[in-house]
């Protein structure tokens, strides 16, 4: 020991010997010193540190004095082994008994030694995990500095650097575990400085020690130290513990808000878990442990991954206050929701949580004792008051609250009632509602999400559901559904997405809230056609989820047409989720209903009636649902979906209807089928040939064949099939047994191979003779026809065979057509012949006219099914004969001809079209079918088609050629390419029918590249996004934005300046004028006119292709748009005083101002954009920042020099469009006010004009809707709140008030009284009444007799 004293003190004679010396003291000073100390802590014996003190005061040195330079330069000496080991000293000597620790303590000193505990994390060395650590933390930044520090660092020497290698962080546990100890007897309250920068270092450490510390047990001794540390210093003797709490939670904060890790765990264990404790027994910890939550509120990130972290980590503190303050905590979350965008959006984020978190948010619980709740605890009456302060009376049993009405009968709101609305999960529901329409897309998205959940959870627990029924408002103004409409048509995706989830878990409350809307159904059904795979998908969930929990029949009607089409959609996981949803929400429900049907007659417990599934059936065979089922039956049966269970519950349910039928007494021969259920059978019945009984099938063909014969005659048959092509909706027993009988037939043709030889051969025999009477109904035809086809292929022994008896038969029904056709035309003949050429030919009247009359019907009847059997057979065997049929179907066809040219191909002069419209449509239709299987007819033949679809009357007859074309362009393609002009015609056709059959079946023709999208075609397809039928719309939008968007994504960039013109009927681009028919061709698909209603069709047109375009075509249409109408104007090539020119024009500016062609930006805050757009970084940042410098160049070099030009030209010409022009120009320039300058940096003058002359023009329109609101008699309170407005509104009721007093001036009016004029009231000043009074009254007279003045316009 006494070498170690020699030694401290000649080393500190050399300190004491230089004064201004900052060397530290060496190592092996320290390490002598610190062994002295080690002894004295150690034995508690402080003699041999006496023993130093009396050698230094034998050298006129003081131990403390002469100590405390040199060690504050040690730990200040950078190097961590030498400064931590002085650290250990410094803290050694505070400890040592009888030392005298305030001369030695210093504030100075101890910030060195938190220094040194920081540096010694910093300094050291890290691999290449922790130098990318740092970089990220950095930001990237500082890259060039790093790269030279790390340089410098290698010139200073090995000798430093060898130290730092062999650093240990164990090395630091002695020098945190003396200054816990020191905290006992520094009291740091006179020391605010050194008490926070304590706290800042020791918060510190656990965020970076992560990567120093080897294992985990060395960090979990570290965070424990740390906390020690962090406890002492929150006593009372280190001061005022609310200055201390809040200065130790604001430094834990920021590793609070950090990503899940070590750090955030020690900082949220030691809040939760230490300070909470300390704050039951201070109110000073309480109020900061309160406050921290607010804090950490303030500072959140905004991003959506670190926010929910922000929202965890204050729920877990929020969880650790006591109930009143939690509840306080919750009223701010509610004001957050009315603040800025990135408090509410975390306030948004709160609320869930909150709600499912923490205890009785309603208020349900009887746990909160609720000063509103007045039931007795006994159940004794308890008298209560209404609203309106009449007594009542209320009593239960139970202590809880009953129904209660006042004396004179109004209701009273219960105390469960009053318990939900004044609860505090109420107040944030109802707030969380309410940002379900904010302002900011990202808001209202995760607003609705949010909302979701809540609903899920809450729905749960029957007392919850009153409470969330309460504050949804179902049916109420103002509720859930008005806030679902408008959120499911929002302009942003994920809003829409975020709605439809919404609208899938409220199903729940749905039925019960007695709100179920209709609306919300339809809005549903639209959203499966949405452009967006993620929301069509949201969509279909939300509809399927109402079909399964409600079996009304509008949800079942808009479920069938909304999800089973998409089964063509081009996204193979909705096709799969459409399938599976039909086998489920409709084959299985069937099933279940079919199964159960044993034993039970009466109605209302038959599962027909009561699950709804008859309703269900009856909609599966509408028109528009039939060929989606079909193609779902068909893919499910492929892959051996189909259960042989569909089958026998779609017979059981035939065979109850029969049963119920004739238990009712009634007659078998009305009776039909539950609608739907043969349709189904016969779709199902292909894929489950066993599962369908033979026995059941012949019984009921023999019970419809009965019904058949004993029916009316064909001839009325024929009547109601002619009134149901030119009528539409006419339904009859007629027509529904027709059809049981096509479906029936195909389910025998289905289940053909099981049929046994006799009965097979035998209905063969029966098909066959029926089609030869030709008295069939023409729907029931091509069904016998196939199923005669598919018998004789079933029973034939080998195909030839089959062959030889199909062509058999054929021919021999081909020959008894075409006599049955001849015998009617000649009869008809004979009754013309001889008759005057008038339309139609007039007949003599008499008894034999009657039966002439009776007897022509009925072989019109026959001759128009002949015909249509000829088609049916010519589909089934294309090889078959037809030399002598083709004249006479040419001669009918041709009989309408009113062409002299064309006439003289007729070879009859009967005009069939005028005395038999319904075989002259037929026979087209018949044509159609042979030109199919002939291509040498239908080259000679097309033209004639062409024809008669542009002039025919009847809109039936236009539907069947379009269907022709259609067929046509994909048999002979190059016949029909130079006629698809003639074809979109019929997109304009009166006939909404033939409109919607034209552009479906042009659509599919493309999307198969049998017809391309050139020339017109693709302009007037736009105006179907118009069309006055919704359901074209639809189809329209559908096409545009998933179709056309993927596969050819340049049309609507390529063809929009085009479809500017053509949609304003102007040819100015294409320098020619219009020939008569072109012109009225053209007319035919523009939107002509500058009324309100034709420029907001157009605009939708443009905004429609807009959306389709990528950010660069949207740029490049920008310009194109400038370019070559603008431009074009501004040169003199457009006519400024033409009509349709100035539409043009009048278009153009408002492309140019409309938000969808504008580049977005991102120049808001990450609130404002939605998790979906969250995703767009990398690549589209970079690219929408190149972007948006090209568009300030394009407005630079292009767009303002334009304007300014077409300005002057319209102003010169006073043209009206000059007002157009400058609220477009003011649009482009509303996001660059700060750019004006650089935009215009050339010329200063003209920048100064410019916007003046937007001064300018605001100022007029301000002041113009002011004088009008004024010349209405509107309140200055009711006009729009615009500062120009309202300046204007001032200043126009000051001039009407001028020009007042004016008048009665110039008329010798009196003035009116004080107390008359609208003017503050002033104190009088008595002593200055009557000196002034005179010269006031001189002064009004004067004005009086005055000369008649006006105010100066």
């Amino acid at each position: 020991m006494e070498e170690a004293i020699y030694q401290i003190v000649t080393e500190l004679e050399v300190h004491r010997n230089d004064l201004h010396s900052q060397t530290p003291i060496s190592e092996s000073a320290l390490l002598a010193l610190q062994t002295l100390l080690d002894y004295t802590l150690d034995k508690d014996d402080p003699i041999e540190i006496e023993n130093l003190s009396d050698e230094l005061s034998s050298k006129n040195l003081s131990l403390a004095s002469s100590l405390l330079q040199p060690l504050t330069s040690a730990m200040d000496s950078g190097v961590p082994h030498h400064s931590l080991l002085a650290s250990k000293v410094y803290l050694s000597l505070l400890l040592t008994p009888n030392f005298p620790v305030l001369s030695l303590f210093t504030p100075m000193a101890f910030l060195s030694l938190l220094r040194t505990i920081r540096r010694s994390f910093k300094n050291t060395p890290s691999g290449p995990p922790s130098a990318n650590v740092a970089k990220k933390k950095r930001g990237g930044r500082g890259g060039g500095r790093s790269k030279n520090t790390s340089k410098n660092v290698e010139e200073e020497g090995e000798e430093e650097r060898e130290p730092v290698r062999e650093f240990d962080v164990r090395a630091l546990f002695p020098v945190l575990e003396r200054l816990h100890l020191v905290l006992r007897l520094i009291h740091l309250g006179r020391f605010p400085d050194s008490l926070k920068a304590l706290v800042q270092t020791v918060a510190e450490i656990p965020v970076t020690a992560l990567e120093p510390c080897g294992n985990s047990a060395n960090y979990t001794k570290l965070c424990n130290l740390c906390s020690q540390i962090l406890s002492e210093l929150l006593k009372s003797e280190h001061g005022d513990k609310s200055i201390t709490a809040a200065e130790v939670l604001k430094s834990l904060s920021s590793s609070i808000l950090l990503s899940k890790s070590q750090a955030r765990t020690f900082s949220l264990a030691f809040v939760v878990n230490k300070m909470a404790v300390m704050a039951k027994d201070s109110d000073e910890i309480r109020k900061a442990m309160v406050n921290l939550p607010k804090y950490l509120v303030s500072k959140a990130p905004e991003k959506s991954e670190p926010r929910a972290l922000a929202v965890d980590s204050i729920l877990e503190i929020v969880k650790s206050l006591e109930h009143k303050e939690q509840m306080e905590f919750a009223d701010y979350v509610v004001k957050m929701t009315i603040g800025k965008p990135q408090l509410r959006l975390l306030a948004v984020d709160l609320i869930p949580i909150l709600i499912t978190t923490l205890n009785n948010p309603l208020g349900t619980s009887s746990e909160n004792n609720d000063p509103l709740d007045t039931s007795s605890e006994n159940g004794d009456p308890v008298v209560t008051s209404s609203e309106n302060g009449d007594p009542v009376v209320t009593s239960s049993e139970n202590g809880e609250p009953v129904v209660t009405r006042s004396e004179n009968g109004d209701p009273v709101v219960t105390s469960s009632e009053k318990k939900h609305e004044s609860s505090w999960g109420f107040r944030c529901l109802q707030a969380l509602l309410q940002r379900c329409s904010d302002s900011v897309a990202g808001i209202r998205a995760r607003a609705l999400t949010n909302l979701a959940q809540l609903v899920g959870v809450l729905s749960g627990n029957d007392e919850n559901k009153k409470g969330l029924m309460k504050v949804m408002g179902f049916g109420e103004d103002g509720g859930i559904n008005d806030v679902l409409r408008e959120r499911c048509v929002d302009e942003k995706a994920a809003v829409r997405k975020s709605a439809l989830v919404l609208m899938s878990k409220l199903t729940v409350l749905q039925g019960e809230g007695g709100g179920f809307d209709e609306m919300l159904l339809k809005i549903m059904g639209i959203a499966c056609s949405d452009q967006l795979v993620s929301i069509r998908k949201a969509a279909i969930s939300a509809l399927s989820e109402t079909f399964r929990k409600f079996h009304d029949d509008n949800v079942t009607k808009e479920w069938l047409h909304s999800v089973p089409h998409l089964i063509t959609d081009n996204e193979t996981s909705i096709q799969e989720e459409c399938e599976n949803l039909f086998l489920e929400l409709v084959l299985d429900r069937i099933s279940r209903a079919g199964s159960n049907l044993d034993g039970r007659s009466e109605r209302n417990q038959n599962p027909l009636f009561s699950d709804g599934v008859l309703g269900l059936l009856k909609e599966i065979c509408h028109s528009e649902v039939t060929p989606w089922v079909k193609k779902i039956c068909t893919n499910l049966g492929k892959k051996k979906k189909l259960k042989p269970k569909i089958a026998l519950s779609l017979q059981n349910i035939i065979k109850k209807s029969e049963s119920m039928w004739l238990t009712d007494s009634k007659p078998i021969s009305k009776w039909t089928a539950p609608a739907g259920t043969w349709f189904l059978l016969s779709e199902v019945s292909g894929f489950l040939l066993k599962a369908v009984d033979w026995e059941f099938l012949y019984h009921h063909w023999q019970l419809l064949d009965k019904h058949e014969e004993a029916s009316h005659s064909p001839h009325e048959e024929e009547q109601q099939f002619v009134e149901l092509e030119q009528v539409e909706g006419v339904e009859s027993s007629s027509v529904d047994w027709a059809g049981d009988r096509v479906f029936l037939l195909q389910t025998i043709s289905n289940v053909s191979v099981e049929l046994p030889a006799e009965p097979a051969a035998d209905l063969a025999h029966n098909l066959l003779k029926r089609i030869e009477d030709f008295s069939m109904h023409s729907m029931e035809v091509t069904a016998h026809v196939k199923a005669l086809r598919t018998l004789c292929k079933q029973k034939a022994k080998t195909p030839e065979e089959a062959d030889s008896l199909v062509i058999k038969w054929v021919h021999q029904l081909l020959s008894k057509a075409s006599k049955t056709l001849e015998t009617y035309l000649t009869k008809e003949s004979e009754i013309n012949k001889g008759s005057t050429l008038v339309t139609p030919p007039t007949r003599t009247k008499g008894n034999n006219t009657n039966k002439s009359s009776t007897t022509m019907s009925r072989l019109l009847s026959q001759a128009v099914t002949a015909v249509y059997t000829i088609g049916s057979l010519v589909i089934i065997c294309p090889l078959a004969d037809l030399k002598s049929i083709v004249p006479i179907l040419h001669n009918i066809i041709t009989s309408g001809i009113s062409d002299p040219k064309l006439k003289k191909l007729a070879s009859t002069s009967l005009s069939v079209k005028q005395v038999a419209p319904s075989l002259y449509t037929q026979a087209w239709l018949t044509m159609g079918k042979i030109c199919l299987a002939d291509g040498k007819l239908a080259k000679r033949y097309i033209p004639l088609f062409v024809q008669e679809m542009e002039k025919s009357n009847s809109a039936a007859l236009r539907n069947n050629i379009v269907v022709m074309m259609a067929d046509f362009c994909v048999r002979y393609t190059a016949l029909v390419d130079c006629y698809i002009p003639n074809i979109t015609k019929c997109l304009r056709d009166p006939c909404e029918l033939v409109r919607r059959q034209t552009f479906t079946l042009l659509s599919r023709l493309l999307q198969r590249d049998y017809v391309k999208w050139r020339g017109v075609l693709f302009l007037r397809f736009l105006l179907s996004l118009v069309d006055e039928s919704e359901k074209i719309r639809q189809l329209a939008d559908f096409l545009f934005g998933n179709i056309l968007k993927v596969k050819a994504p340049l049309l609507a960039y390529n063809s929009f300046v085009e479809a500017v013109f053509v949609l304003n009927d102007c040819n100015a681009h294409t320098g020619q004028a219009n020939s008569g028919s072109s012109s009225k061709e053209n007319r035919l698909f523009s939107i002509r006119g500058n009324d309100e209603n034709s420029r907001s069709r157009r605009m939708h047109i443009y905004v429609s292709l807009l959306k389709q375009m990528a950010p660069e075509h949207l740029l490049a249409t920008f310009a194109k748009v400038c370019a070559e109408i603008l431009a074009s104007a501004s040169d003199g090539m457009l006519k400024i005083d033409d009509v349709t020119s100035q539409s043009v024009l009048q278009d153009a500016f408002q492309i140019l101002s409309c938000k969808e062609i504008k580049i977005p930006t991102n120049k808001g805050p990450a609130v404002e954009s939605t998790e979906m757009e969250e995703e767009a970084t990398g690549e589209n940042a970079v690219r929408g920042r190149v972007i948006t410098q090209v568009v300030k160049k394009g407005l630079i070099q292009n767009t303002i020099p334009i304007f300014i030009e077409l300005k002057r030209l319209l102003e010169s010409k006073n043209s009206p469009l000059s007002g157009s022009l400058m609220e477009c120009l003011r649009s482009l320039l509303k996001d660059y006010k700060n750019e004006i300058d650089e935009m215009l940096v050339a010329d200063k003058q003209l920048q100064k004009e410019l916007i003046y002359d937007i001064q300018k023009y605001e100022s007029m329109k301000a002041k113009s809707t002011a004088a009008e609101a004024v010349g209405k008699g509107v309140n200055r309170n009711s006009v729009i709140a615009t500062s120009k407005v309202t300046s204007a509104v001032a200043g126009v009721l000051a001039e009407v008030t001028a020009r007042s007093v004016l008048r009665d001036v110039n008329q010798g009016a009196g003035t009116p009284s004080l107390s008359a004029m609208n003017v503050p009231k002033l104190k009088s000043n008595t002593a200055g009444v009557s000196k002034h009074k005179g010269k006031s009254a001189a002064v009004l007279e004067s004005l009086r007799r005055r000369q008649s003045f006006d105010l100066d316009e």
